[in-house]
């Protein structure tokens, strides 16, 4: 998936409102540096909210997705760490992107 510039006319095909406003988050990677990434899609599974955030300094480098929790009308991104979670997930994610290229 990579991340591009929608205008009022821009023909994309997407049936989305092109006056969003972005979501960021400061994700720390394994290595303990931080990173601005921005929620560019969200999707549901088994009755669980997931979303795909990219890099905002490098959209073209691979989609990072977390669960969405709630816990008292407060919104967590949280790791998945069940290998079977994220086999799930990682194939909704990769059709996801293949259906968004035209693939």
């Amino acid at each position: 998936m990579s991340e591009h510039e929608h205008g009022p006319d821009c023909g994309c095909g997407h049936d989305h409102d092109h006056e969003h406003e972005e979501h960021v988050f400061i994700i720390a990677d394994d290595e303990g540096e931080e990173r601005e990434m921005v929620m560019v899609y969200t999707f549901e599974s088994e009755d669980q909210l997931y979303a795909v955030l990219l890099d905002r300094q490098d959209p073209e480098r691979d989609g990072v997705i977390f669960r969405i929790e709630e816990e008292e009308e407060e919104t967590f991104l949280v790791g998945i760490e069940d290998d079977e979670e994220w086999d799930r997930v990682q194939a909704i994610y990769e059709e996801i992107a293949r259906s968004e290229n035209g693939e």
